[in-house]
């Protein structure tokens, strides 16, 4: 039987007061003093049942790509030439396919398994190894090969699929163009139907249409799956274009030679990546056969005439990209790997590492015994927690729509999965942005040296947050996608469009409620209404701040629209002053989100002693997210005074109480040995 034990909490004048908590029968974690040692079987247990939370339903493939990649030759190496560092990742990803890496993300009647939470799950695992080998892997696998997967037909799966899979057919995925990149809409490539021959003709009019940034453009690439304005006209009718679609383009031959009228160029060094041989494609009336169009969701018949069975171009449109939508997902994964090696490899550090001695004492300080040190690191090391718990979700989610047979597919489900994917990738890849370069000043000098790893991740994690949607774009997105409670009609509005649907809504459907979770119901439904009256580590009372901000901003951002719009202003000014509480609105969401599903996740852990380390982690993520935005709450008053100065008292507590963890928070993200090589850590 657990004995009852008391944790300090903060009240809302800023006192300590206590709850209480069961133990697990195995290890108390609750109040320990910082010196605590743990015995290895109690140490163990907690990773264990850390571990287990984060690792999620997929832990089997986590733990078969940790055993293959405990491997220190699978980091990159700066030594290395531009050259070497490309034909190396190509080497290395030739392996994986012959270990069978890249079956799970096909259907089973393509040649692969159809697990595309394996899939995914797999691929997030490279970002401890080296986030060049899993772009090159993710441009291959998921944004090529699913281009052609999931826009194709069987003609094109026949053809194609098994090739790509085996690495037989190299591929890129060219999408970005020099003059447009978040605006796919406007992409100026064209594909113009020649009925005379039954071809496209693929061509880049202007400077500005060609193909940027291309992953496995600059060398490797053979076909590129080209995202292009469909031009064409039935018998008797003028050409017109149909929108954004895809095509198979071959642009090399098998020597590596450009084809005729195919231009390839290399982007060059980058702030990072070696590994990924970017490029650049321009296209001069390059002709390809009809059946080169993936036509899953259009097609144009021998004399020109276009069919879909999507007749709203804009719904088409979106419907095409969101079956791309596992690469956002996928990056947003890797990210969070990487932002959580990054706190891992400077957790160790500032554990060996030591610097002054106390007043009276001949030993130095260890650094992570410093309070700040440890605001420096532990706050993010829970908000990574977080998110790994809300990724795992994200997939799963994303494995069920994907699963589902085409006759089962949930528009509004797709829909909000987007909407979800939009959100964690632009708040995943800011925090493991800012958590790597964190990590890197925490390691001092030592941080700086390649041979510690955090500045070869500091340069390769930049640019996560402008590929796959660049993230400023995909915080406005999530929250418009709020405020128009998911209408169909505003996909391919114009800001000032969107702006003048709003001003148009009935005041009731402007925000549309998530149905809560069970557990967070319960929760809300047990905590007080008034937030001032609850410990701020009252479950329920956490949740309700989150809510009530989001709600809060939500209201007054549509409120704000409105208003604006009723004074008869320029819809596009109205969109343009309101862009920063609309980008507030995004993120607010999204944390939201992040902090019920990590609820959920500690709900559901079968280990009651990394519950109860858990509850503190979500904690500290709660304190630390609401001493970040103390400005909005007080401003707004949703705190008071003292309960902002018990907030900031808390993360100072809270970080104190899990000091004693943190070597075992960052082995339970379970990162091979092999992969967390830094001599800093050897040496101290």
């Amino acid at each position: 039987m657990s004995t009852p034990t008391e944790s300090p909490t903060a009240n809302a004048d800023g006192t300590t007061s206590s709850r209480s908590t069961a133990a697990s029968p195995d290890v108390d974690v609750s109040g320990r003093e910082e010196s605590t040692e743990f015995d290895q079987a109690t140490r163990e247990l907690l990773v264990d049942g850390l571990r287990r939370t984060l690792d999620g339903r997929w832990r089997a493939t986590r733990d078969s790509v940790r055993e293959r990649a405990n491997r220190s030759d699978l980091l990159p190496d700066p030594s290395r030439t531009l050259d070497e560092a490309r034909a190396r990742v190509l080497e290395e990803m030739r392996e994986l396919s012959s270990q069978g890496f890249a079956a799970a993300g096909f259907a089973s009647d393509h040649g692969g398994t159809g697990d595309v939470g394996a899939s995914i799950t797999a691929i997030e695992m490279l970002g401890y190894a080296d986030l060049s080998l899993m772009v090159k892997a993710g441009v291959q696998w998921g944004l090529f090969g699913g281009a052609v997967e999931n826009l194709g037909t069987q003609r094109h799966h026949d053809r194609y699929v098994s090739d790509i899979i085996s690495l037989d057919l190299l591929g890129c995925f060219a999408m970005t163009e020099t003059g447009h990149g978040s605006n796919v809409q406007a992409l100026e490539t064209t594909a113009t139907y020649d009925p005379q021959t039954q071809e496209f003709v693929i061509d880049s009019p202007t400077p500005s249409a060609r193909k940027d940034y291309i992953g496995g453009a600059a060398q490797h690439a053979r076909v590129a799956a080209v995202f292009a304005q469909l031009i064409t006209a039935g018998p008797g009718q003028e050409p017109e274009s149909h929108g954004v679609h895809c095509f198979v383009v071959p642009i090399r031959d098998d020597n590596g030679d450009d084809l005729p009228g195919v231009t390839t160029s290399d982007c060059g060094y980058k702030g990072g990546l070696a590994g990924v041989d970017n490029g650049r494609i321009l296209f001069d009336h390059v002709r390809i056969p009809a059946e080169n169009l993936l036509n899953r969701y259009a097609d144009v018949d021998a004399d020109g005439t276009y069919r879909s069975h999507i007749e709203n171009p804009n719904r088409r449109f979106f419907t095409m990209l969101g079956t791309l939508i596992r690469g956002r997902v996928s990056v947003a994964a890797t990210a969070g790997a990487a932002g959580r090696k990054a706190l891992a490899l400077a957790t160790k550090y500032g554990t060996v590492r030591k610097q002054f001695e106390a007043p009276g004492a001949d030993d130095e300080i260890t650094v992570l015994d410093y309070l700040g040190h440890q605001r420096k690191l532990l706050p993010l090391i829970a908000k990574s927690y977080a998110m790994t718990c809300t990724q795992n979700e994200l997939v799963a989610e994303l494995h069920e729509v994907q699963s589902a047979a085409p006759d089962d597919s949930d528009a509004g489900r797709q829909r909000q999965l987007e909407s979800s994917a939009a959100g964690l990738k632009a708040y995943a890849t800011w925090h493991a942005s800012h958590a790597i370069n964190v990590s890197r000043e925490a390691c001092g000098g030592a941080g700086y040296l390649d041979e510690n790893q955090l500045s070869i991740m500091r340069g390769d994690i930049d640019v996560f947050t402008t590929f796959e949607g660049d993230n400023t774009v995909l915080t406005q997105l999530v929250a418009k996608e709020l405020l128009s409670a998911y209408a169909d009609d505003v996909q391919g509005l114009s800001a000032g469009g969107w702006v003048r649907f709003i001003a148009g809504m009935a005041r009731d459907v402007v925000v549309e409620k998530t149905a809560a979770r069970q557990v967070i119901q319960t929760l809300l439904e047990s905590s007080d209404e008034d937030t001032e009256k609850s410990t701020l580590t009252d479950r329920g009372t956490q949740i309700r701040l989150f809510r009530n901000r989001e709600d809060h901003l939500v209201r007054t951002c549509a409120q704000r629209l409105r208003r604006a719009t009723d004074d008869d202003n320029d819809a596009f000014e109205v969109f343009n002053n309101a862009q920063d509480h609309l980008l507030k609105v995004g993120r607010v969401h999204t944390e939201r989100v992040v902090l019920e599903s990590f609820i959920e996740a500690i709900n559901d852990c079968d280990s009651k002693a990394a519950a109860e380390l858990l509850g503190k982690v979500c904690d500290l993520f709660v304190y630390s997210a609401l001493e970040d935005d103390l400005a909005w709450f007080l401003m707004h008053r949703h705190v008071s005074v003292e309960r902002a100065k018990a907030i900031r008292r808390g993360v100072n507590e809270l970080c104190r109480e899990l000091r004693p963890y943190a070597d075992v928070l960052v082995d339970a993200f379970g990162i091979p040995e092999n992969l967390m090589v830094a001599p800093m850590i050897e040496n101290g």
